[in-house]
């Protein structure tokens, strides 16, 4: 063999005992989760009876989330060392959205609560319960109107309600603090005004059928009796 044969097999040689004594990144299944670090970590059932203990699991930032137990994982070893891994990513295929459609993205927790980026712009959003908070106010530009279908009602916990324009509604309005109408061609009502309690008071006149309560004058006989 010539010098130059050995020196190859002696170079792959080298090279073979030096890449199998660096691990590879490997499979393996979150047995437990600790979310309470600054940087979350999970202890992770591997290889045979491996078990991995406190891996750090790398997340993007403004991203987070706490797999459940059970859940798959790729531990990538840091320097090929085990002891050095960190978790680049989980997968549970028990709760992941299934049948996206192509150039789709959703988030999603084990609960069933979901937000799904669908194609053509559209926006899903499916939870039992929705909380907002946004104490400097909430802003909602929709030109092609709002829908709100609340069977139960809608309740609102405000020192006043604005609207710029008409208020239409199709069942009966209720008040149980007063009402309060000013400006615009003031209030015009179709049907009967049954009122079963206090009084009426007015600093302008009153008609009934044509005939003026403040211009009726039984002395000079202007308008009819009454």
């Amino acid at each position: 063999m010539s010098y130059v044969a050995k020196l190859v097999n002696k170079t792959r040689t080298t090279i073979n005992n030096t890449t199998s004594s660096v691990r590879q990144a490997f499979r393996g299944r979150l047995t437990r989760v600790n979310a309470s670090q600054p940087i979350q970590s999970a202890q992770v059932a591997a290889l045979a009876d491996e078990v991995l203990q406190d891996v750090e699991q790398i997340q993007q930032f403004g991203f987070t989330s706490n797999p459940p137990v059970g859940s798959e994982a790729i531990v990538l070893p840091l320097s090929g060392q085990t002891s050095h891994g960190i978790i680049i990513a989980t997968e549970h295929g028990e709760y992941r959205i299934k049948a996206l459609a192509a150039g789709e993205v959703a988030v999603y927790n084990q609960s069933g609560a979901s937000i799904t980026l669908k194609n053509g712009k559209l926006i899903e959003i499916d939870c039992e319960t929705l909380n907002i908070k946004a104490p400097a106010g909430v802003k909602i530009e929709a030109a092609a109107g709002v829908n709100i279908d609340a069977q139960a009602g809608v309740n609102i916990i405000a020192q006043n309600v604005n609207c710029s324009q008409e208020i239409t509604a199709i069942g009966q309005i209720n008040g149980n603090g007063g009402m309060n109408i000013k400006g615009g061609q003031g209030a015009i009502f179709s049907g009967n005004i049954v009122q079963t309690d206090g009084s009426y008071t007015t600093v302008g006149d009153v008609k009934a059928s044509g005939i003026s309560l403040a211009g009726h004058d039984h002395a000079v006989r202007v308008g009819k009796p009454v």
